[in-house]
């Protein structure tokens, strides 16, 4: 899969110039929106069936501030798949250093709000996301 680039905004800069740790957040939705379309995927194809998929948890470590007109490269693997979650690993660089390494843990809720099996729903999708499966 081909990294997600987001380049910085100055209205996401901070006084200090630098982006603020907030949009970290957006800037991970971001490419897990990318990598999904790429996978054949895309959020509005789900919420189109009735799915959700809420954030579960989240964790962010920041290594070097990065700012206005900086290229931030994305990549994402999946850290860990079960029957009703998946975890996403994300590296963030800016000009080749690393920026930020994080995780997000995501379930799938049908239209009754209750959990749904993603493997049984989308086998294709499941199939794809293994293929990004690191080992630990």
């Amino acid at each position: 899969m081909k990294p997600y680039i987001h380049n910085v905004k100055y209205y996401e800069c901070d006084r200090m110039g630098i982006v603020h740790h907030s949009n970290y957040l957006r800037f991970m939705e971001e490419a897990r929106c990318d990598l999904l379309e790429q996978l054949g995927y895309p959020f509005n194809k789900m919420e189109e069936e009735g799915i959700v998929s809420p954030v579960v948890s989240i964790s962010i470590d920041y290594k070097k501030p990065t700012t206005f007109t900086d290229d931030i490269e994305i990549t994402i693997v999946v850290k860990e798949m079960t029957d009703l979650k998946v975890t996403f690993g994300y590296t963030m660089k800016a000009g080749g250093a690393l920026a930020c390494k994080a995780t997000s843990t995501h379930c799938f809720l049908g239209p009754d709000h209750r959990p749904v099996v993603y493997a049984q729903k989308w086998p294709d999708l499941t199939e794809r996301l293994s293929e990004l499966l690191v080992q630990q």
